[in-house]
């Protein structure tokens, strides 16, 4: 079971609710810093970020397309390209799931390689909404996020009704990219025991808003 400095450097701290202020996001990076996490994820309003915030060694991550991934390649492309301007070393986009359940594949490829092609060097991560899938259609995203040359494939927004990550996601996805891509899970991730779990599935790094928390209950 990996221990709590090795699940801290794993995480991205999250912050995302709507009504998140910059005195929130100073907040949010003071604990990443102080817990040892990874990096932070915010939205990407929040950029650039102030003069006196002092990121350390954290990375900086945003949101594209969030939460719905109801939004044209186009205007996603562009939030990613300004984000990674402002700032941003990371970029977490939420993959159309309308055009998924569809099984449009083209129009997913299309959706995921606008983002890709606008942020050719700035780390990828395609939210796929696991729990809103069947396993076909889990294993056919990932396999396109990986033709299109993705860094990561990602469980959830964390605000879908239908949930958020799994291990049983968490193992299908990394089943089907391997080594080549890397695996977030996020989403109702409150535990140690849960982390651990979702670690040993596959996942390399986790979504986590209640992060101080989670490692609050690991040795």
């Amino acid at each position: 079971m990996a221990n709590r400095d090795q699940v801290a450097g794993m995480i991205d701290h999250t912050l995302l609710k709507p009504e998140a202020t910059y005195d929130d996001v100073r907040a949010l990076i003071e604990e990443a810093n102080a817990i040892g996490a990874y990096s932070v994820c915010i939205s990407p309003s929040m950029l650039p970020l102030p003069e006196d915030v002092d990121l350390g060694e954290l990375r900086l991550a945003v949101v594209c397309g969030f939460p719905s991934g109801a939004v044209a390649p186009a205007v996603k492309a562009a939030e990613a390209a300004l984000a990674v301007a402002s700032g941003a070393d990371e970029v977490d986009m939420v993959v159309n799931i309308g055009l998924v359940k569809e099984h449009d594949w083209d129009g997913v490829a299309l959706d995921i390689a606008s983002v890709r092609d606008a942020i050719p060097y700035a780390v990828l991560k395609v939210i796929i909404e696991s729990a809103a899938l069947t396993d076909e259609e889990i294993v056919k995203v990932c396999e396109i996020a990986h033709e299109v040359d993705a860094d990561f494939v990602k469980t959830s927004t964390g605000f879908h009704p239908a949930g958020g990550a799994s291990v049983h996601a968490v193992e299908l996805m990394k089943r089907t990219v391997g080594d080549e891509l890397e695996v977030k899970a996020s989403g109702g991730i409150r535990d140690g025991k849960f982390a651990a779990e979702l670690i040993a599935a596959g996942a390399t790094r986790l979504g986590l808003s209640a992060s101080r928390a989670v490692l609050d209950t690991l040795a």
